[in-house]
C-alpha cells in the first residue's frame, strides 16, 4: 500500500490488476485469430481448418470422393469436418481462457470475459 493514500494505494494496485487482465484479453483475442484447429471426417478424406474463433479458413477434400452417386455421403463428410474443426476450435478457446484466468490467479471456473 502506497503511504500517506490509506485505501487508495489498494485501489490503485486492483485498478493496475484490472489493466493487465483487460490487456491479456485483448492480445488472447488476437491470438484466436491466427490459432488454427484442423477438423476431420472420413478417415482425413475430408479436411476443415479453422481458427480458434471458429472461422473457417480451409477446406480439403480426398479428390477419390468424387463420385456422383456419392454427392450426399460427400456432402455429409464437409459437414462432419467442419463441426469437428469447430468443436477443436471451441476447445482451444477454453483452454486459451483457462491458461489465462490461472496466469492471473483468478479460480479455474471463472468465466471471462466478464
Amino acid at each position: 500500500m502506497i503511504k500517506g493514500l490509506g485505501g487508495f494505494g489498494d485501489m490503485a494496485k486492483m485498478m493496475k490488476a484490472a489493466k493487465d487482465m483487460q490487456d491479456r484479453m485483448q492480445q488472447m483475442q488476437a491470438d484466436l485469430e491466427t490459432i488454427t484447429v484442423t477438423g476431420e471426417s472420413g478417415a482425413g478424406l475430408v479436411k476443415a481448418t479453422v481458427t480458434a474463433k471458429g472461422e473457417l479458413t480451409a477446406l480439403e477434400i480426398d479428390p477419390s470422393i468424387f463420385v456422383p452417386s456419392e454427392k450426399e455421403v460427400v456432402e455429409d463428410l464437409i459437414l462432419a469436418a467442419i463441426k469437428d474443426a469447430q468443436r477443436r476450435a471451441q476447445n482451444k478457446m477454453q483452454s486459451e481462457m483457462a491458461r489465462i484466468t490461472q496466469d492471473l490467479g483468478l479460480p479455474a471456473d471463472m468465466k471471462l470475459p466478464f
